[in-house]
């Protein structure tokens, strides 16, 4: 933070504060979700505290901080410190001011963060959130709760991360790397040109009534006339353009299975901005596509 600005924290508002507590409990859930704290993840911890001293004075951080400031003088977190500080956070986690969609996303991007935090992403920590994910399906649909469950359903295909898979995650975790608004990544993957695989969402629940579609990618087994008349005669709709409106993006199957967003093109594109944007819309493989046509004409 600048210093020019910090007097006028005081006048700090409330969503601010929600946001940082739910910040902080990702935090330590992230750095943690393996049972195991490096001395990397333990001065991410230490970088976020220093970078929210401006709050030390206001409640919750008058009774929160301290107590974790206490915690880390010997450089130590214990299993009972660590189940207490995440007590405490969670006694102060508002989600009145939020939504609790809302807080659940802001912990699930500290939590990202934390683990990249010592540049190190393993398969015990991905297991660890995996049940985070499971334990929060109220986010589904939400960027990037969708995103990261197909990234880990990609990588631990084979139960391990090779030397690829590691690079991968690193870049997609780093973008919710945000001890400070500095230090947070400004080109996720897509942006630098990387390969991303598992672009579509697992396992989708798709509803055809009233649901906007859109088409986008080459299919061998469907015309895109074939597509829309599909969706037609299960009540939904069409659109020619990817739009905040939009319920899903169906992407043909022909090609390249680890996708690079631009053998896509600007509609993928479009949709991933979107999501970071708020929307709900969903990307979806066309094999989903005909999985949920099956299931409602039996």
């Amino acid at each position: 933070m600048h210093s020019d600005h910090s007097e006028y924290f005081r006048y700090t508002n409330k969503s601010r504060l929600d946001k940082a507590v739910n910040s902080l409990l990702g935090t330590m859930e992230g750095i943690t979700i393996d049972a195991r704290i490096s001395p990397a993840e333990l001065k991410f911890l230490t970088d976020w505290i220093n970078d929210h001293q401006s709050l030390r004075d206001r409640h919750p951080f008058n009774e929160i901080l301290p107590v974790i400031s206490s915690v880390l003088e010997d450089g130590v977190i214990t299993g009972d410190e660590r189940e207490d500080i995440i007590w405490l956070c969670e006694r102060f986690c508002s989600t009145e001011y939020y939504s609790t969609v809302t807080a659940g996303i802001q912990r699930l991007h500290a939590i990202m963060g934390a683990i990249a935090s010592d540049r190190i992403i393993t398969e015990e920590e991905l297991n660890g959130l995996t049940e985070w994910l499971q334990e929060h399906e109220y986010l589904r649909r939400c960027w990037p709760y969708d995103e990261v469950e197909t990234v880990i359903t990609t990588v631990m295909a084979d139960g391990k991360i090779d030397e690829k898979e590691h690079e991968y995650l690193l870049a997609f975790f780093d973008e919710f790397t945000a001890a400070g608004d500095k230090q947070t990544i400004a080109r996720p993957p897509v942006s630098a040109g990387k390969t991303v695989n598992g672009l579509c969402t697992v396992c989708p629940t798709i509803t055809f009534k009233d649901s906007l579609f859109c088409f986008t990618g080459a299919s061998r087994r469907c015309s895109r006339d074939q597509f829309e008349e599909i969706v037609r005669i299960l009540g939904g709709h069409i659109l020619s353009s990817v739009t905040p409106y939009l319920d899903y993006l169906v992407i043909g199957s022909e090609g390249n299975p680890c996708w690079a967003y631009a053998c896509y093109g600007r509609k993928v594109e479009k949709a991933i901005q979107l999501r970071k944007q708020g929307s709900r819309l969903l990307l979806v493989h066309e094999n989903d596509f005909h999985d949920a046509v099956e299931e409602v004409i039996g």
